[in-house]
């Protein structure tokens, strides 16, 4: 059993690299791939302790990109993470959202709300600072006591306080996975809401950039999308992937490696990317 899809304190989960490690080990699981979004940052204290570990380490990361009116992510896995295109990318959203947290801030003064960066930057720790991290300073100065309210107020998407982001186009970002050596993946297809015609349409346009894989087995997927999604996979040669998406405390329903109890994704799955990207099994 495997899990390609986890989250550490480098981008939005609660677990550091090592920690991961260790619980995917106690778990039984056999790989892990650590996918943090937009960073690479986590990736060599993350190989570095799977190197004392049972557990096969895998190069993973979740890029965001646009996608009309939502977010589409893209998984990529066995990539060279020093690879300078898409260490140039990484920095370019980076920068971007520096400059979001900067636009947020100015926003929330103005709203009357009495925060400074030192505020909000205590509160993510290793992590980026995002918007979550806006949310725990403003509850700490007592403007509010739950985070959803906050989100629903002021930091949702077309909010008082939201602030657009940096995002790469979904092309350009199985673009990026594959001229890294990577394979490229589409994430949690079922959050995108598409219709299966329309799910068709976008795989069939990322194939033609290289799209390699779809994650059919998420905790979010229920067992009609999962056979939709395996269909897809089948009529477009593509490799079906899985993984918890675990964030840690973030995400307290869900198990490292088996999601809400029942996902087990099999180590067969990582011998198919391996072959897709070129490494010998």
């Amino acid at each position: 059993m495997i899990d390609l899809h986890s989250h550490s304190i480098f981008s939005d989960g609660t677990n550091s690299p090592e920690e991961l490690v260790a619980l995917a080990e106690k778990g039984g699981l056999s790989a892990l791939s650590l996918t943090d979004h937009d960073t690479t940052d986590g990736l060599p204290r993350f190989m570095a302790a799977g190197r004392n570990s049972s557990v096969q380490t895998v190069p993973g990361i979740e890029l965001s990109a646009e996608f009309g009116e939502i977010t589409l992510h893209i998984l990529g896995y066995l990539f060279d993470p020093s690879h300078e295109e898409l260490q140039a990318a990484l920095q370019w959203v980076r920068e971007g959202r520096s400059e979001r947290n900067s636009q947020i801030l100015e926003k929330l003064n103005r709203l009357g709300y009495d925060l400074t960066h030192d505020d909000v930057r205590k509160h993510a720790g290793d992590d980026v600072v995002g918007r979550p991290h806006f949310a725990a300073a403003l509850i700490e100065k007592g403007h509010f006591k739950h985070k959803d309210k906050i989100f629903q107020q002021l930091l949702g998407k077309g909010k008082a306080a939201y602030a657009e982001r940096r995002r790469l186009t979904p092309e350009a970002c199985v673009e990026l996975i594959c001229k890294a050596g990577g394979v490229a993946v589409i994430a949690h297809p079922g959050q995108m809401k598409l219709a299966s015609r329309g799910l068709r349409r976008l795989v069939k346009k990322l194939k033609e950039q290289g799209l390699g894989g779809l994650e059919v087995w998420h905790p979010t997927h229920r067992p009609h999308q999962i056979t939709l999604f395996q269909r897809i996979c089948e009529e477009y040669d593509l490799v079906a992937t899985g993984g918890s998406d675990f964030h840690g405390t973030l995400t307290p329903d869900i198990t490292l490696g088996r999601g809400f109890g029942d996902q087990c994704v099999p180590l067969s799955v990582l011998d198919t990317l391996r072959r897709r990207s070129g490494i010998p099994i």
